[in-house]
């Protein structure tokens, strides 16, 4: 590896995944590309995380750090200070990486001095690591504040991010006990460039504990997120833009509620996007699906 690469800093924070940790760092290990630093944040495990990871911090690339349980966002930041590298990266603890996803990712950002974020697809695992599903949600490239209004379609776990976005927006916020990395990213959308690269850069493990599980929780940050976000930052876009990406996400709520038999919070969802959008077929639609859901 030349000297001249840049160091890409790479965050992982873990909390009780003994059983998950040492994969992440061997799909790091992996890597094509290697002139990286990667910091394990331990927030507060009370399993076997440390012993597992002993014979890793042999590696002078691979640093450990252990803090009291205060959540993934105080561990995130903790390692954000620490980070030397040009380029910032994620992986959380139970997630993986293919092999070329770091070479991939500085090739373009050579290549795209004008982008501040690459994200890219992901495959989902179960447990056992065995393929789910290929199938991800829709995502998009260049300045995304508007279809960010809707929901969070930049996966943490694929990012790369200059370091310079961290310098002058701050790191997470840790306001909302979920959904921060959507919080983090949605505030980038408003100031600087995504790609998305249409391949397969990590592995998302479906485990059941996990807090991104929790539907409900997840929607009620979502949408103090999305509150918090136009206050602070709507006049990076047009109104209409703000009604159509509102419409959207009270449509998405009121579909996964109708879904769940919470028809009174449905209807209560849908209503709020008739009342942005009156005349978008896509409210229209989603109306039709609160009365027939689909189970």
């Amino acid at each position: 590896m030349a000297a001249s690469e840049p160091l890409i800093s790479i965050i992982t924070p873990t909390f009780n995944r003994e059983h998950t940790i040492t994969l992440a760092v061997e799909s790091v290990l992996a890597q094509s590309y290697k002139h990286w630093e990667l910091l394990i944040i331990d927030d507060g495990s009370q399993d076997g995380t440390r012993e597992r990871l002993s014979r890793y911090l042999e590696d002078d690339r691979i640093h450990y750090y252990f803090q009291d349980n205060q959540g993934q966002s105080i561990a995130r930041n903790l390692a954000l200070q620490s980070a030397r590298g040009a380029f910032i990266c994620f992986l959380d603890s139970d997630d993986l990486w293919v092999p070329e996803k770091l070479e991939r990712q500085v090739t373009l950002m050579k290549d795209h001095p004008e982008v501040d974020v690459l994200h890219s697809d992901e495959i989902m695992i179960d447990e056992q690591g065995r393929e789910l599903s290929r199938k991800n949600m829709r995502r998009y490239s260049g300045r995304i504040a508007r279809q960010m209004l809707v929901d969070n379609s930049v996966s943490i776990n694929t990012v790369m991010a200059r370091r310079e976005c961290f310098d002058a927006m701050g790191g997470f916020s840790g306001r909302y006990g979920v959904a921060d990395d959507y919080d983090i990213w949605l505030r980038f959308s408003a100031r600087y460039t995504f790609l998305y690269v249409p391949e397969y850069w990590g592995y998302y493990r479906v485990m059941p504990d996990q807090i991104s599980s929790d539907k409900e929780r997840r929607f009620a940050a979502n949408e103090n997120i999305v509150r918090d976000f136009i206050e602070e930052y709507g006049s990076v876009l047009k109104p209409s833009e703000i009604r159509w990406g509102l419409a959207r996400f009270y449509c998405r709520k009121a579909r996964y509620f109708a879904v769940t038999g919470r028809a009174a919070t449905a209807w209560g969802a849908i209503v709020r996007a008739i009342r942005f959008s009156p005349l978008d077929s896509v409210v229209w639609r989603s109306v039709y699906r609160v009365i027939f859901p689909r189970r």
